[in-house]
């Protein structure tokens, strides 16, 4: 396949939409709901376009994977603890190991303004020559200074990172959406990022009006999508936010009749 077929895979022809699930927080932080990931991944499937995975997980549930879009990830974005180096993101893996596990895509972080911004941007540029080379797409995960930082998120720092990881060569941009930003304010974004743009769920909100709003603004806003992962299986019913979400998703609902789905 070309990078355009992989794409296919997550864009769905309905809309041009995705609903993609990660579940790569394994090596990241110490969450509960990812015990058993194929029982995960089997529940979700109905309304998941695709998952993030890390190496072992695509290895041992590949068999729940199968007919679904498959994105690797590349780096391990594990922070800093009690005193050690912020490294922010690494890369542990390449094109190879994608190749090998039949993956459409390949997913590594991109923190701007990061103390290690240096290493993490190098990085990502060459995962992004590999992944030229393979015809495989690369989405970038994009955030200002590190991960769970909302203070950080404003308008202006996504912004910039939005633009950056584009300019940098990604073919999907994967960021927050800006704290407290009006629909307006992120289609300004979405229109300055000249290749699709897919929103993050961040920690779990415990709100569901909440989260299917800041979906249903997010699309509103032109964006192409959603990556959301703690929001959907540390929900007390998983398969049942995952269909509102799409609902709003692929069948453009609003927050109200999504959350009758719930």
């Amino acid at each position: 396949m070309d990078k355009q077929e992989y794409l296919s895979q997550f864009f769905k022809e309905d809309n041009g939409r995705t609903l993609i699930v990660p579940i790569d927080h394994g090596t990241a932080i110490p969450v509960p709901g990812l015990e058993d990931p194929a029982a995960l991944i089997e529940s979700l499937n109905p309304y998941a376009d695709g998952y993030v995975v890390n190496l072992g997980v695509a290895l041992s549930c590949a068999e729940a994977l199968e007919d679904k879009a498959v994105c690797l990830r590349t780096d391990c974005y594990k922070p800093a603890y009690k005193g050690n180096v912020n490294e922010g993101a690494y890369r542990l893996y390449s094109i190879d190991e994608a190749e090998t596990i039949g993956a459409d895509a390949v997913m590594n972080m991109c923190y701007v303004h990061h103390p290690n911004e240096a290493d993490i941007t190098r990085e990502c540029a060459e995962l992004i020559g590999e992944a030229l080379e393979a015809d495989l797409p690369v989405i970038l995960e994009t955030l200002p200074f590190g991960i769970g930082r909302p203070d950080d998120y404003t308008v202006e720092n996504i912004a910039f990172a939005s633009r950056f990881a584009a300019e940098l060569g990604a073919d999907v941009v994967k960021t927050a959406y800006p704290t407290g930003a009006s629909v307006e304010e992120f289609k300004a974004i979405v229109d300055a990022c000249f290749v699709p743009l897919i929103i993050l769920g961040g920690a779990a909100l415990g709100d569901d009006r909440a989260l299917l709003t800041m979906v249903r603004n997010a699309m509103d806003a032109g964006a192409a999508g959603i990556a959301v992962g703690r929001n959907v299986w540390q929900h007390k019913n998983p398969p049942a936010i995952a269909k509102a979400l799409h609902a709003i998703v692929h069948e453009d609902a609003n927050v109200e009749s999504a959350l009758r789905a719930l």
